[in-house]
């Protein structure tokens, strides 16, 4: 009697789910789509789907056993055999959801500004509203250092003193890699001030992190150096665009020449607003693949909401959750009254200080820990209250 209850158990027993972790995978070098997914699985066997560090899919315990075959590079028809046998389904119908999965990967990666909730079907809950074990993101404040030229007032508040060492960062990567955190931001103060950074970026991306650089790009004028952050296999740069200074713009074209994404950030002031077209336009010439807008003051909303019409004209796309905080006033917070940026302060992303201490975002001065001397849980449990 107790062999054949121990049968009906396991006949009716929920699959067991694949392991816990963060599993990557980057496009061969003869791939033309050159793109990266990261998959991160819960506890409960629920996932976690960050394409291109940009669109984040939660997905069902089943949709993310197919990603995770997907990303191993299992054979399609291994695959299927396997779900249809775990799940007890028709082969035809695991067939028909795997292969779905794969197209819809597929639109994401060759449309980087489609919406995922309204066009493609997925089962996805809204942006942060899921209970994760980490964030997507780390915001790295590398150094509260700026160039003498920057204006001091556009910097953040240099609540501390010491900057972590090359060994105590690449430490602060590998706890957050560890913690499942996939994405790298470094940024300051000037994080080109930082005579290690190359070799920061390397580390990151040696462990299969996605990195992005927001920086004041003065540095990048310099063709060797730009080179060498290339080669580090940087994903991403984003520049603050100074507009009336010519050294900004060559920055800016000599990234938009690189291998390396490249965004804008734009601030309209008072001063500027009135040559707003001039500058987007110049940006959309130079090359750039997408801008960030905001505005100094609410004077100037205005011509925000112009600007973000212009840049879809140009076909720039639009990014409004980077940098942080200058996307306090952008075009989705003009239109919308709960802002998704908002919602994601202590849960889509954490900003980490040159010591180490770790707050809900910049400019939020309440420390949940620091990732030197407290443990990954600790302060993820801190973020949550």
């Amino acid at each position: 009697m107790t062999r054949l209850l121990d049968s009906f158990n396991q006949l009716f027993a929920r699959p067991h789910p694949i392991p816990e972790g963060i599993y990557h995978f980057i496009a061969p070098p003869d791939d033309p789509r050159n793109y990266r997914l990261h998959l991160r699985v819960e506890k409960d066997g629920n996932g976690i789907l960050i394409v291109n560090a940009s669109t984040v899919l939660h997905l069902n315990q089943t949709a993310t056993e197919y990603a995770y075959y997907y990303i191993q590079g299992e054979p399609e028809t291994e695959v299927i055999k396997k779900i249809a046998s775990r799940y007890r389904v028709e082969h035809s119908q695991a067939e028909q959801d795997y292969r779905d999965l794969v197209e819809r990967i597929d639109i994401l990666v060759t449309t980087p500004d489609l919406d995922p909730i309204t066009f493609l079907d997925f089962d996805r809950q809204a942006p942060y509203s899921a209970k994760t074990s980490a964030p997507y993101r780390l915001d790295c404040a590398l150094t509260y250092r700026l160039p003498s030229v920057d204006d001091r007032a556009a910097a953040p508040g240099d609540r501390v003193k010491r900057e972590l060492t090359t060994q105590e960062w690449q430490g602060v990567f590998d706890k957050a890699w560890k913690a499942g955190i996939p994405h790298l931001i470094f940024t300051g103060g000037e994080p080109t001030l930082r005579d290690d950074l190359v070799d920061l970026i390397a580390h990151a991306e040696a462990n299969g992190q996605v990195t992005g650089l927001l920086t004041d790009g003065l540095r990048l004028v310099e063709a060797t150096y730009l080179e060498k952050l290339s080669l580090t296999g940087l994903d991403h740069i984003m520049i603050i665009l100074q507009p009336e200074q010519e050294s900004s713009w060559n920055a800016l074209q000599n990234a938009c020449r690189s291998d390396v994404f490249t965004a804008a950030h734009l601030t309209l002031t008072e001063e500027n607003a009135s040559r707003m077209r001039e500058h987007l336009e110049r940006a959309a010439a130079v090359g750039v693949n997408a801008i960030s807008l905001s505005a100094s003051t609410e004077r100037v909303n205005r011509d925000l909401q112009a600007a973000r019409d212009l840049a879809a004209q140009l076909n720039l796309q639009l990014v409004w959750d980077l940098p942080v905080p200058y996307s306090a006033s952008n075009p989705v917070a003009l239109e919308v009254e709960a802002v998704e940026a908002a919602a994601g302060v202590g849960r889509g992303w954490l900003y980490v200080e040159p010591d180490g201490d770790v707050l809900p975002a910049q400019g939020v001065p309440r420390v949940l820990g620091n990732l030197l001397t407290d443990a990954w849980e600790t302060i993820w449990e801190n973020a949550q209250r």
